[in-house]
């Protein structure tokens, strides 16, 4: 499984350890990723991501995880973030 957020494509970052003779060695900066189950209302079922502490915070800052994804651009979410992008957009449109 790869080191990516699901919601907001955050990924690895490298950067150099830096000692006090400043000597660099190359390092990398992991995502804080979490597997959460996020309940979605419009579907009325909870969704399984694997998602930062980053993400998590959005989603609730913005209301919840329907408010999110419709509100996403669908080249920040990873596949199975879109596929449940797209079942809310039909279930809202068949609601509407």
């Amino acid at each position: 499984m790869s080191k990516r957020c699901q919601l907001t494509g955050r990924d690895v970052q490298t950067g150099n350890n830096v000692s006090h003779a400043h000597n660099k060695t190359r390092r990398r900066f992991l995502p804080n990723l979490q597997k959460t189950s996020l309940w979605s209302d419009t579907l009325g079922q909870s969704i399984r991501l694997k998602i930062s502490a980053y993400a998590l915070r959005t989603v609730e800052k913005k209301g919840g995880l329907d408010a999110f994804l419709l509100d996403a651009r669908d080249v920040e979410l990873a596949p199975e973030a879109r596929r449940v992008k797209k079942r809310l957009q039909k279930k809202a449109a068949a609601a509407a």
